[in-house]
């Protein structure tokens, strides 16, 4: 059992910046970011796997940087730029398993409780 804890999210005005860190308990092959924006469903958005693979989606590629910090066992989302439609709950999760889908939600069975990110215009 995993158990995440992100914090880092609040309110700025576009074009701003936030940084969410997300804390893990133990160890997990995967570990990704999530947002889900109200009456939208949850989309991955970046994630990061111990076999070296980084991928973003294409909505914040250029603006937000995922990092791992191994020892601390700490995830990181830079989010720079900020758009209103960033606006959302952001979730951390984490998976005990290979998958080769990592923005998929399936693909993890850890979920922290989010922290929300609000972006004013």
């Amino acid at each position: 059992q995993v158990q995440l804890v992100e914090s880092g999210g609040g309110s700025v005005q576009a074009g701003g910046s936030l940084r969410l860190s997300c804390v893990a308990s133990g160890d997990a092959y995967s570990m990704g970011w999530f947002r889900q924006a109200p009456g939208k469903t949850r989309e991955g958005i970046a994630a990061v796997s111990n076999d070296g693979r980084i991928t973003y989606a294409d909505s914040v590629k250029g603006r937000f940087a995922i990092s791992k910090d191994t020892a601390e066992n700490t995830l990181y989302l830079q989010m720079n730029s900020l758009k209103p439609e960033d606006t959302g709950m952001y979730y951390c999760a984490a998976a005990s398993y290979w998958s080769n889908l990592l923005l998929w939600f399936g693909s993890y069975n850890y979920w922290g409780q989010g922290t929300q990110v609000t972006v004013s215009s």
